[in-house]
C-alpha cells in the first residue's frame, strides 16, 4: 500500500499499454492517442454543498454548473479527501489518501505554518497519463508546493499557467503576503484581472491551442473561487442584489462570486463545443471541501463546515459528462466516492490497467451504469492544521453508513453516527456501540501506515 514511484508506475503502465511503446511509429502513436477522450478537470475551491442551483440553492443562478449536473451524472454522496484544499488536491493527483503521500494538512509559505510535503516520489496524474500519449496542462491554483521539487512542470505537467501558492489575498493584485506567485511554466508573469477571469481565458486559450493537435490532452482546472477573500467583480454584486430583493449583503456577495465563476465555466465547456473535442471528452466539475459558512457559504441541510469532519466540510458537489458513455440526467445517490478516486478514474479512461495498490478506486463502471458502487471499503479524512489545532490531526472514518469523526476539531471527541437513520448528525450514539470500537480500530491502523510519510520538507 505503499505509494508507487514513478519507475515503477511507467514501467507496468507501458508494459500493459504496448500500443504506445517506441517502437511504434509516431503517426501510428498519435493515431491510437486520439482514439482516447480528453479528461477535463474542473476543481472549485469552497464551493458549498447546497451553493448550487442544482443543489437546492434558490439565491442562485449557475445554469452553466447546472447543464453539467443534467448532461451527465450527478453524485449526492461524492467527497472531498479532507476538509480543507491541499490534501484533497493530493489525493486528487495521487490516488492516495493525502497523509499518506506527506499532505495531511494545508501547505503555506510560511514554515511555522504549513503542514504538508508532497512526497516526490510519488507518480502524479499527468506523468501517469504519459504512456497513453496524453499532453497534460494546469490552469489556476496548484497549492502543493512552492518550489522545487513539488512545482507542476516538475511533476508531470507539460504547461502550467496559473497560482502556486494557497489563497490570494486580493483577487486582482495575485498577491499571497505580498508575493507574487502567479506563474507560466517557471516565468513569474503579472497578468492583470480577476483571477477567475484569467483562470477561464487560459482554460480558454489552452482549448483552442488544442484544435489541430492530433494527442489527447488532460486539462485540471482549479479555481481559487469561491474561497475568501470574497471578491466578486462589483456589476455581478448589483446583478444579484437587483435580482434577489432582501438579501444579505455578505450573501450577495458569494452569490455574485459563484455565479461570476459558474460563467467562466459555461466558456470552458463552449470551448470545448465549439472545437469539436467536447464529444470525445471527460468532464468532472467538483469542489474540494465544503463551504465556510462564516463568509456566507450553504451546505444545505448538512451539519457543519470548511475545515470540519461533519457532512456538511466533506461532502462536496460533483457531476461528470462523457457524451455517449454516460446517460443524461442520471444519478448516482448511495455510493461514498472521494476525490481519490479520480485518479483511477482517468487512467482506466485512458485504457490504463488501474493501479491495485492506490486507495482510490475506478468510477467508470459507475459513470456508465454497469455497477451502483465500487464495493465495501473504509474510508478516511484526514486535517493536520495549526491555529487553535496546534498542529494536532483530527480524523473521520466512514465504513457503509457508519460514520466515526472528531467533528468538530482535533480538540473535539470521537462521534459515531449512523447517516442512514441520522443524515443530519444531530444524535451521536453511545461509545459503546460495536460500530465505534470497529472504526477507531481501522482508523488507528490507517494513521499506523500513514505515520511513516514525512510531512515536512528535509532540513
Amino acid at each position: 500500500m505503499n505509494p508507487l514511484s514513478r519507475r515503477s508506475f511507467l514501467k507496468r503502465a507501458g508494459a500493459a499499454a504496448p500500443m504506445i511503446t517506441a517502437a511504434m511509429s509516431v503517426h501510428a502513436r498519435e493515431k491510437t492517442a486520439m482514439s482516447k477522450p480528453n479528461i477535463v478537470y474542473i476543481l472549485v475551491d469552497d464551493l458549498g454543498y447546497g451553493d448550487l442551483s442544482s443543489y437546492g440553492a434558490t439565491d442562485m443562478q449557475t445554469p452553466h454548473i447546472d447543464e453539467i449536473m443534467d448532461a451527465g451524472m450527478r453524485f449526492d454522496q461524492f467527497y472531498a479527501n479532507s476538509p480543507v484544499c491541499s490534501p484533497t488536491r493530493a489525493a486528487l493527483l495521487t490516488g492516495y489518501y493525502p497523509d499518506c503521500v506527506g499532505v495531511p494538512g494545508v501547505i503555506r509559505t510560511h514554515k511555522e505554518n504549513t503542514f504538508g510535503y508532497l512526497d516526490p516520489n510519488v507518480t502524479l496524474l499527468p506523468e501517469a497519463l504519459k504512456p497513453a500519449g496524453y499532453d497534460t496542462a494546469i490552469i489556476g491554483k496548484w497549492h502543493l508546493g512552492l518550489e522545487a521539487p513539488n512545482l507542476p512542470n516538475l511533476r508531470g505537467f507539460d504547461y502550467f499557467k496559473g497560482f502556486l501558492g494557497d489563497m490570494m489575498d486580493d483577487y486582482y493584485t495575485h498577491l499571497r503576503h505580498d508575493i507574487n506567485y502567479m506563474r507560466e511554466n517557471d516565468r513569474e508573469i503579472h497578468p492583470e484581472g480577476h483571477a477567475t477571469d484569467l483562470f477561464s481565458q487560459w482554460a480558454v486559450d489552452y482549448i483552442h491551442e488544442r484544435e489541430q493537435a492530433d494527442r489527447p490532452f488532460f486539462l485540471y482546472l482549479a479555481y481559487n473561487a469561491p474561497h475568501t477573500p470574497i471578491q466578486p467583480p462589483p456589476e455581478w454584486v448589483t446583478r444579484v442584489t437587483e435580482r434577489e430583493p432582501g438579501i444579505d449583503q455578505q450573501r450577495a456577495e458569494l452569490v455574485a462570486l459563484i455565479e461570476h465563476m459558474d460563467s467562466g465555466i459555461g466558456k470552458v465547456v463552449k470551448a470545448l463545443k465549439t472545437t469539436g473535442a467536447y464529444d470525445n471528452t471527460l468532464l468532472v466539475f467538483v469542489s474540494d471541501n465544503g463551504g465556510q459558512q462564516n463568509v456566507g457559504a450553504d451546505n444545505g441541510e448538512l451539519r457543519g463546515t470548511k475545515v470540519q469532519m461533519y457532512e456538511g466540510g466533506i461532502r462536496v458537489p460533483m457531476g461528470v459528462v462523457w457524451p455517449g458513455k454516460i446517460a443524461p440526467g442520471s444519478r448516482n445517490t448511495e455510493c461514498a466516492c472521494m476525490t481519490m478516486d479520480l485518479f483511477n478514474t482517468a487512467c482506466a479512461a485512458a485504457g490504463l490497467p488501474a493501479a491495485q495498490d492506490l486507495d482510490g478506486a475506478n468510477l467508470l463502471p459507475l459513470f456508465r451504469g454497469e455497477a451502483d458502487d465500487v464495493g465495501e471499503r473504509t474510508l478516511f479524512w484526514v486535517r493536520r492544521e495549526g491555529g487553535g489545532n496546534g498542529g494536532l490531526v483530527h480524523y473521520a472514518t466512514r465504513r457503509g453508513d457508519w460514520k466515526l469523526c472528531q467533528g468538530g476539531g482535533a480538540a473535539s471527541p470521537f462521534e459515531l453516527f449512523n447517516l442512514a437513520e441520522d443524515p443530519l448528525e444531530e444524535n451521536p450514539l453511545p461509545r459503546n456501540h460495536p460500530m465505534f470500537r470497529e472504526l477507531l480500530q481501522a482508523q488507528t491502523e490507517h494513521v499506523i501506515r500513514s505515520g511513516s510519510v514525512p510531512w515536512q520538507p528535509p532540513t
